[in-house]
């Protein structure tokens, strides 16, 4: 990197940018190399001057949220990777008497922002009390669990474009589909608006207390995981493939299939991505022989990989 441009993002963030910054512990797995750049803005004008300065470098960039559903390589990303700060930290109601629009910045914990909003009154997140990651970061993969998603709640989003330009998006723009959305990589999600109705405090308690009873019931404990792995197909549950296959436990290197949980890989002590790569890739091999379905990652792979 020229000194000129690093001097640049030094000048623009202070001690909020960092250089070969290891990864791994701002992911939910552990696992993660260096990024060459490491930004953190904290204000809408610096995201901008920031995007606009990337674009005039023709530097790649990518926005990391809460470190969940992705899996970082072991050599790391090149380029940049952007963490929202602090500003982007916050949540803004508007109620009426038996609805709410609420404005959240893609920073906000969406496990706090489901508890908020139940204790508010508002029904239609409670779906999501459990799912880790930031709002931003569920909104990009339209979070879902228990036959509910962030797309029936999501009204409009508002964002940085690569050159530096706001903009606005509405609910039917942002392409929603199954634990996906159609909104361009270069779009820096910055606020989250959603839709929110009255509903009873005692049924969306008992909504909450049962997802958490089934998540502790259903997900492993105690070691480094990304969430869900596969995508269930239509029709099936991924991990019921994979258990069937007989891959429940399967390790390689220190990462393994969970006991607990067929579609979750765990990380059992310094693991590294390629471990985690290559079994990926041997768990669909193995259910494409037994089922003849090929399952597709929701983990997002991020980095520099080696090619085959």
């Amino acid at each position: 990197m020229r000194p000129e441009l690093r001097d640049q993002f030094v000048s623009l963030l202070g001690e909020r940018v960092r250089f070969a910054l290891p990864l791994a512990r701002y992911t939910s797995f552990r696992i993660g190399g260096p990024a060459d750049v490491f930004a953190e803005p904290t204000t809408l004008d610096e995201l901008r001057t920031l995007l606009a300065l990337l674009h005039a470098e023709s530097l790649p960039f990518f926005l990391l949220g809460g470190g969940t559903n992705i899996l970082v390589s072991d050599k790391g990303v090149r380029g940049v990777v952007i963490k929202l700060g602090d500003g982007f930290n916050y949540t803004c109601w508007e109620e009426q008497k038996e609805s709410a629009v609420v404005k959240v910045g893609a920073a906000n914990s969406l496990g706090r922002f489901v508890r908020a909003a139940v204790r508010k009154g508002y029904q239609g997140m409670e779906f999501a009390e459990g799912i880790p990651g930031s709002v931003g970061g569920g909104l990009l993969m339209n979070a879902g669990a228990f036959g509910g998603e962030l797309s029936r709640v999501v009204t409009a989003i508002r964002g940085v474009e690569r050159e530096g330009h706001l903009a606005r998006l509405s609910g039917e723009a942002i392409g929603f589909a199954y634990r996906r959305t159609a909104l361009l990589p270069q779009f820096v999600v910055t606020e989250v608006e959603l839709h929110l109705q009255r509903g009873e405090l005692a049924e969306m308690a008992t909504m909450i207390e049962r997802a958490q009873r089934k998540r502790h019931h259903n997900q492993p404990h105690g070691y480094p995981n990304a969430g869900s792995i596969f995508k269930n197909p239509p029709g099936a549950y991924a991990g019921r493939l994979i258990e069937a296959a007989g891959l429940k436990g399967h390790p390689q290197g220190k990462a393994c299939i969970s006991e607990h949980h067929a579609n979750f890989i765990v990380n059992t002590g310094s693991a590294s991505a390629a471990d985690v790569k290559c079994l990926m890739e041997h768990v669909q091999h193995a259910v494409w022989e037994k089922h003849q379905v090929w399952l597709e990652p929701e983990v997002r792979l991020v980095g520099e990989w080696d090619e085959k």
